[in-house]
């Protein structure tokens, strides 16, 4: 009965509360805080500080717990990860998707505290490195870890000393730190595969000791020497036999439509040798990976043919084993659709703070904003006949149901979740035609924050 009790308690909490209820900033005031804020920011996204916030005194409540002494990023992060790890413990493989994005803040000269993001030093702002658990069905999980840096100014131009350097001082490390972080987060029980694009094909990384149930899945770029008679990698596994074909689905992306890719599917187990040119080669031993080719032959007129080159240390002894690694890695978009929100959603390079510090409290309390817009998106794609009542509270799912049918009385049972954020992105500019295929985070964002004051009005006029 205690139990059932507090699921009743848990599910009556509003999302915020309930996603940051083990925030600890010090003081149970602040705490609640944090909770209004992203509470506000999640509700109009897109929208500036003081307008999100609703009146003064709100605002200068976020500015002033974002420029506290006291107030660290990662405690602002720390109650949404422990979150994140209790969803992924729901399952028993997770993917832990890495990438780097830039913050562009060459428009704000004044902002302290950043450093160049291109080979041109007057191009400014943060770099800023996540991984975000992702189920093996697509849905995200929340953000396990984030690490955001500035560059050094005099390091700029020094791309060619590279091969000169330790691992750990450069900014490669950042997929090595990340991996250790990822693995010290989950529990040991949890599978988790560590996915990500050609950058974090650095054999460091491959060589690094990982726990038993860690493994990688890295789309590989460089031509590495391997115990194959051809040699070198590339020339290697496009001598392995043919094991199938496999479709998949290209999403949208910009103007280019969904579409469908049949790849034609390789894979072979080769050592793969310590790069010449390492500092460290002559104490290094050849590790042995997994490797799959997966091209496309007849790709789309004006389109580039897919062609992944993946390394794992996954078992892969079969077709379906190939298979399962390339579906896997298809999901690594997801962590491109996360920093798109990020930046294009909540517009976080548009924010008037003055120093890296409260940039960085601002990105902390953004991400989870972010997670959930596109945690929205993906959740009603994979449980789509779920009630729409465990995501939506009451009078939101009812002012939602009451506007899209111009009715004045809603159902009695709340809709389920797919037709309910199918309805979101209409109120955002979704079209829903048989062509248009699922609606996006971006028509999702725009109809939340619609549904935002919809539900306000409905809740004044019902109370």
């Amino acid at each position: 009965m205690a139990f059932a009790s507090e699921n009743k308690e848990m599910k009556e909490l509003r999302w915020a509360a309930q996603e940051l209820r083990y925030a600890n900033l010090g003081d149970a005031r602040r705490n609640k805080r944090l909770v209004k804020i992203v509470e506000d920011l999640a509700a109009q996204p897109n929208e500036s500080i003081p307008t999100a916030c609703g009146n003064w005194a709100a605002t200068k409540a976020t500015y002033n717990l974002w420029k506290s002494p006291r107030i660290k990023p990662d405690d602002i992060r720390l109650s949404h990860q422990i979150s994140t790890v209790e969803r992924s413990q729901e399952h028993s493989v997770v993917l832990a998707i890495q990438d780097t994005t830039d913050l562009n803040f060459t428009h704000h000269p004044s902002k302290k505290g950043m450093g160049p993001i291109s080979s041109k030093p007057m191009v400014t702002g943060l770099k800023v490195h996540s991984v975000l658990a992702v189920s093996t069905l697509g849905v995200p999980l929340g953000v396990l870890h984030q690490q955001v840096w500035a560059r050094n100014p005099q390091e700029v131009g020094k791309r060619h000393t590279r091969r000169q350097r330790q691992t750990a001082d450069k900014e490669s490390q950042c997929w090595l730190s990340a991996s250790v972080a990822t693995e010290l987060a989950l529990p040991e029980d949890i599978e988790v595969v560590t996915i990500a694009d050609r950058e974090a094909d650095i054999y460091d990384l491959f060589a690094m000791t990982r726990q038993r149930r860690s493994h990688l899945l890295i789309r590989g770029t460089h031509n590495r020497r391997v115990d194959h008679q051809a040699k070198y990698l590339h020339a290697s596994i496009e001598q392995a036999p043919v094991a199938g074909l496999v479709t998949i689905t290209v999403p949208r992306n910009g103007q280019r439509p969904q579409r469908q890719a049949t790849l034609t599917v390789r894979f072979a187990t080769l050592e793969i040798q310590p790069p010449r040119h390492h500092l460290q080669r002559a104490k290094l031993s050849p590790v042995t990976l997994q490797v799959v080719l997966a091209t496309e032959s007849h790709p789309p007129k004006d389109t580039t043919p897919i062609c992944w080159l993946l390394l794992t240390t996954l078992p892969v002894n079969s077709f379906d084993e190939a298979v399962q690694c390339i579906r896997w890695y298809s999901f690594r978009w997801l962590i491109e659709r996360y920093h798109y929100v990020l930046k294009s959603g909540c517009h976080l390079e548009q924010l008037q703070l003055e120093t890296r510090e409260r940039i960085e409290c601002a990105l902390a309390t953004y991400s989870i904003v972010a997670w959930r817009l596109l945690w929205l998106t993906y959740q009603a794609r994979s449980s789509p006949d779920t009630p729409c009542d465990t995501v939506l509270q009451t009078h939101e799912w009812q002012a939602l149901y009451c506007t899209i049918h111009s009715q004045p009385i809603p159902p009695q049972q709340p809709p389920s979740l797919r037709q309910a954020v199918g309805w979101i992105a209409q109120l955002g500019g979704f079209l829903g035609r048989k062509h248009d295929g699922e609606p996006g985070v971006k028509t999702i964002w725009r109809g939340w924050q619609r549904l935002q004051d919809i539900a306000a009005t409905w809740q004044l006029l019902h109370s």
